[in-house]
């Protein structure tokens, strides 16, 4: 059997494929942190606190509720996305017109409260969530058999992403939105809700977060940890591709995950650093990142 870099092909293939699902991960999240920058310039760091608590509520959903995988997969992120409303009308609105410092440091301590509250209650030990029936079986493709639901969750994410980056760039919608950005009482002349705008965007962008939370539960361990342990790689994944761009946060995010998968058949001990070395790199020659405008 042909051999690559001492690895069947097949090994080598099924290492970057989890890399991809990796990447599937890094994509929706950094896609929701680049919605909101991009969008309403916050640094939303309470957005791997929201993830976590998409991934919680799916679990609790299944042990309290009885509600299976597949309505979680569209409760959870309405739900986390009502909660991000009510932050957005209660406590970002309030800063918008300061130094950006203070979104990030509010954000931070909203993580902190999530956290700590779903901590005192779960601990920090993960709870297990198995793949609905129709996704737990395998894809035989004879050289190489994939787990189903880790496929659904490569095709769902590049779904989501490239819907997401078509509703912002392509559409009426969205050049309203970006109109109302950058000049609200213009837009708002024109009869444009902008306030709700706003509030819509940042619902969204907490929204994908909790997506990636239900699609990564089966995946890994639910825990109140799980976003603590992603969020600084996200952020990574946002400098690389630039601050608020959308296709540089969708791009970069499964590029990173195929890159880690391949460092952990390379050089496994640089496959937890490699998207930080990376990040040093891409910001010595390019500070605004791969896709980010240039000032």
């Amino acid at each position: 059997m042909t051999e690559i870099f001492g690895l069947p092909v097949s090994a080598l293939i099924g290492q970057l494929i989890i890399g991809l699902v990796n990447g599937s991960f890094y994509a929706i999240l950094s896609l929701g942190l680049a919605v909101i920058f991009g969008l309403l310039g916050i640094i939303n760091f309470s957005h791997g606190a929201l993830y976590m608590m998409g991934g919680i509520l799916t679990w609790m959903g299944l042990n309290y509720l009885g509600a299976s995988y597949w309505v979680m997969l569209v409760a959870a992120p309405i739900i986390v996305g009502l909660i991000g409303a009510v932050m957005e009308l209660t406590l970002l609105k309030r800063i918008y017109r300061i130094d950006p410092v203070y979104g990030l440091l509010l954000t931070f301590g909203v993580a902190l409260v999530i956290e700590g509250g779903f901590r005192s209650i779960y601990g920090v030990s993960g709870q297990p969530y198995s793949a609905p029936d129709e996704l737990a079986g395998v894809l035989d493709l004879h050289f190489l058999t994939l787990p189903t639901y880790r496929v659904w969750v490569v095709l769902v994410s590049v779904v989501v992403c490239v819907a997401t980056w078509f509703l912002i760039e392509r559409t009426k919608v969205g050049s309203y939105l970006r109109a109302a950005i950058e000049n609200p009482k213009l837009v708002e002349a024109f009869g444009v809700d902008v306030p709700f705008m706003v509030t819509l965007t940042y619902a969204v962008g907490v929204g994908l977060a909790a997506l990636a939370g239900v699609l990564a539960a089966p995946v890994i361990q639910v825990s109140p940890l799980m976003g603590s342990n992603s969020i600084i790689t996200v952020f990574a994944v946002v400098v690389i591709g630039g601050m608020g761009s959308i296709a540089g946060s969708i791009v970069t995010g499964l590029s990173l995950g195929l890159i880690e998968g391949l460092t952990r058949v390379v050089y496994p001990e640089l496959s937890e650093t490699i998207v930080f070395i990376l990040m040093a790199l891409i910001l010595v020659v390019r500070p605004a990142g791969l896709f980010g405008k240039q000032r």
